[in-house]
C-alpha cells in the first residue's frame, strides 16, 4: 500500500493497527500458537504495505483460470478439465510479459494491464479434495485476502464441498463476492434465475448475509475483448467489472485493505481465547485437585494423631496398671505381718519384679510394634491413595484436552502429573514393610535411649524397658531399712509403704513421661517425614500449576483487552475510512 495516498489520520491509524497485530503476534507465541497461524498473521501484517489482494477461490473446471484470463482480456493462465492449476499465480503488474517461479507452490505472472496497477489477483487450486494437497494451498492463502472472489459453476452450483470451504473462509472474517461461471450453458432464463436463487438462499444460511452475485459467461467475455464484441452483453460481465472497479473504489479497497488483518487477528484471537479459557478452566481444576490432596493430607495427619493417641493410651494404660499392681504389692507385702520377709530386701525386690513388672517390658514392646506396623502400613496406604487419586483426575481431563492447541503446556503438565505418579508407584514398588520397620524400631529404641540417658548399645527396646523397670523397683524398694523396720516395725511400715507407693507413683511417671515422650517425638518425626516425601514429589506439579494459572490469567487480560481494542479500530476504520 503506498503510504503517499493515506490521510495524516489514516496513516496513524494504520500504525495503531500495525501495532496491535504486532503485540498480538507476540501474545500467540506466549501461548504457544501454531507455526502456521502465527505465519498466518505474519502475512497478513505484511500484506498491509502490498497493493489491494483478490483472490479468486472455487472448485476446479468452476472455471476460474477462464475466469481470470476474461478479467485480463487475455490469455495467460491455461485451462483445462482437469485440477491445471497446482500452485498459487499471483497475477502483478509489469511492463513486460514474464513468469516467476518461487518455489514449488508459487508462480508470479507480471502483465502490462492496467486493472493489476492497483489490484494484485491471486488464482488458487482447486478447492475440492480431489487433490488434498492443492486444497491445502488455497486455504493457507485466503487469510491474505482482501477481498474473495468465489467462482462457482453453474451446471453445478454450490456443492457440498464449496459450501464447506466457503464456510472457512467465513471464519477469517473475509468479504466474499460470488461468481456463478458458465452461464451461457442456460438456454432459459428461468433456469438461470433459479439458480441464482439457489445460491444467494444457501449462501444466506451460510454467512449470515446475502453476499453480492454475479452471473457471468468467462468465455462469452474473453472472446468479446478478443475481437467478438457481439458477445459482451450475454457474458453479463460488464456488472462485474464495474464493481470491481467503481464500487471497489479507492477508498472502499483501503477499507478492505484495513479490515482484512483485523478478520485474521480476530478469528486467532476467537480460537486463543477459547485456549486460554480451556486452559484456565484445567488449571483451577487442578488448584482443585491440590486443594483436595492437601486436604486428603491433612486428614490423614488428623487421623493419624488421632489414632496414635488411642494406641499410645494402650501403652500408658499397660504402666498405670504396672502402678496399681505395686500399689497392691505395697498393701500386701509391706505389713507388720511380714517384717521377716520384709528385712530380706532381694525376696522382696524379686517379688516386686515378678507381681508388679511381670512382663510390662513384652507387652509394651509388642504395643510398639503393633505402632510401628499402623505407622508404615499408613505412609503405604497413603501413597496408594495419592497415585490412585490423581490417575483418577488425569483419566478425567484426558477427554477435555483433545485438540488442545499448543503441544507445550499440555506436554508439561501431563509430565508433570505423571512424574507424580511416577514418584508415587516407585515408592509403592520398592517399598519395603519390614524393612521400615525395622528402621523405626531402630529409631523408637534409640530415642527411648536417649530420653531416659541410658547406654543402651544395640539391645532391644524390651530390654531397655526391662532394665527402666527393674531401676525403678530397686529404687523403690531401696527406701526399706531392714534395721530400721526391725526395730521400729509397728511405726515405720505404714510411713515407709506410703512414701514407697509415691516413689512408685514418681517413678513410673517418670518411665511413661520418657516413653510416650520418645515414641511422640519419634511419631511426628515419621509423621512429618511421611508427609514432606508426598509433598516433594507433588511440588514440581504444584509449582507448575501455579506460574502457568499466573501466566495464562495474564495472557487472558492481554486478549480480553486486545479484543476490545480490535473492536475499537474496526470502528475508526468504518468512520475514517
Amino acid at each position: 500500500m503506498l503510504k503517499a495516498i493515506l490521510t495524516t489520520e489514516q496513516e496513524e491509524l494504520l500504525k495503531r493497527e500495525r501495532q496491535w497485530l504486532t503485540d498480538l503476534l507476540v501474545m500467540l507465541a506466549k501461548l504457544s500458537a501454531t507455526k502456521e497461524d502465527q505465519s498466518t498473521l505474519s502475512r497478513s501484517i505484511q500484506q498491509l504495505d502490498e497493493l489491494f489482494l483478490l483472490v479468486i477461490v472455487g472448485e476446479f473446471n468452476a472455471g476460474k483460470s477462464a475466469f481470470i484470463n476474461a478479467l485480463l482480456g487475455q490469455t495467460v493462465l491455461k485451462e483445462g478439465v482437469t485440477p491445471t492449476t497446482a500452485e498459487i499465480n499471483i497475477l502483478r503488474y509489469g511492463e513486460t510479459s514474464r513468469v516467476e517461479v518461487k518455489g514449488a507452490d508459487l508462480r508470479i505472472f507480471f502483465e502490462p494491464v492496467d486493472i493489476l496497477r492497483q489490484i494484485n489477483i491471486v488464482d488458487t487450486p482447486g478447492t475440492n479434495a480431489v487433490i488434498r494437497k492443492h486444497e491445502e494451498i488455497t486455504e493457507e492463502f485466503v487469510p491474505s485476502s482482501d477481498l474473495v472472489l468465489f467462482i462457482t459453476s453453474a451446471d453445478r452450483p454450490f456443492t457440498e464441498s464449496e459450501r464447506t470451504f466457503l464456510g472457512r473462509i467465513k471464519e477469517w472474517g473475509k468479504k466474499v463476492v460470488l461468481v456463478i461461471n458458465k452461464v451461457d450453458l442456460f438456454e432459459q432464463e428461468a433456469d438461470l434465475q433459479q439458480v441464482i436463487g439457489f445460491v444467494s438462499e444457501n449462501a444466506m444460511l451460510l454467512l449470515g448475509t446475502t453476499p453480492d452475485i454475479f452471473p457471468v459467461s468467462a468465455r462469452k467475455a474473453l472472446k468479446a475483448k478478443q475481437g467478438k464484441p457481439e458477445q459482451w452483453a450475454e457474458s453479463r460481465f460488464e456488472a462485474l467489472e464495474s464493481y470491481i472497479h467503481d464500487t471497489l473504489d479507492e477508498s472502499s479497497r483501503l477499507r478492505l485493505k484495513y479490515l482484512n488483518p483485523l478478520g485474521v487477528g480476530d478469528r486467532l484471537l476467537n480460537k486463543y481465547a477459547d485456549v486460554t479459557r480451556n486452559r484456565l478452566n484445567l488449571l483451577n481444576d487442578d488448584f482443585d485437585t491440590l486443594d483436595n490432596l492437601e486436604r486428603q493430607l491433612d486428614f490423614y495427619r488428623q487421623d493419624m494423631e488421632r489414632d496414635f493417641k488411642y494406641r499410645l493410651a494402650d501403652i500408658e494404660n499397660i504402666l498405670f496398671d504396672m502402678e496399681k499392681r505395686g500399689s497392691d504389692y505395697f498393701d500386701e507385702t509391706m505389713r507388720v505381718a511380714r517384717i521377716f520377709d520384709l528385712m530380706n530386701k532381694k525376696r522382696f525386690q524379686e517379688g516386686f519384679v515378678r507381681e508388679v513388672v511381670t512382663d510390662v517390658p513384652q507387652q509394651i514392646e509388642h504395643k510398639v510394634t503393633e505402632l510401628i506396623d499402623w505407622l508404615v502400613n499408613a505412609d503405604l496406604k497413603q501413597w496408594h491413595s495419592v497415585m490412585d487419586y490423581l490417575d483418577q483426575r488425569r483419566k478425567e481431563y484426558e477427554d477435555r484436552i483433545v485438540g488442545e492447541v499448543g503441544g507445550s503446556f499440555r506436554y508439561d503438565r501431563d509430565h508433570l502429573i505423571e512424574s507424580v505418579g511416577q514418584s508415587a508407584r516407585r515408592v509403592i514398588e520398592t517399598y519395603d514393610t519390614s524393612d521400615e520397620a525395622q528402621k523405626l524400631a531402630n529409631s523408637a529404641q534409640m530415642a527411648v535411649a536417649e530420653t531416659a540417658a541410658a547406654e543402651m548399645g544395640a539391645i532391644g527396646l524390651g530390654t531397655i524397658i526391662t532394665v527402666l523397670a527393674t531401676t525403678a523397683a530397686a529404687d523403690i524398694t531401696g527406701i526399706l531399712a531392714a534395721s530400721v523396720v526391725a526395730a521400729l516395725g509397728f511405726f515405720v511400715i505404714p510411713a515407709r509403704r506410703q512414701a514407697a507407693k509415691k516413689k512408685m507413683s514418681e517413678r513410673v511417671a517418670s518411665l511413661r513421661s520418657q516413653l510416650t515422650s520418645a515414641l511422640i517425638t519419634q511419631f511426628n518425626k515419621e509423621l512429618n517425614r511421611s508427609l514432606a516425601r508426598i509433598n516433594d514429589a507433588v511440588a514440581p506439579y504444584t509449582r507448575f500449576v501455579r506460574a502457568e494459572r499466573e501466566k495464562v490469567q495474564g495472557i487472558q487480560d492481554e486478549v480480553d483487552a486486545a479484543q476490545d481494542t480490535q473492536g475499537q479500530l474496526r470502528a475508526e476504520i468504518e468512520r475514517v475510512i
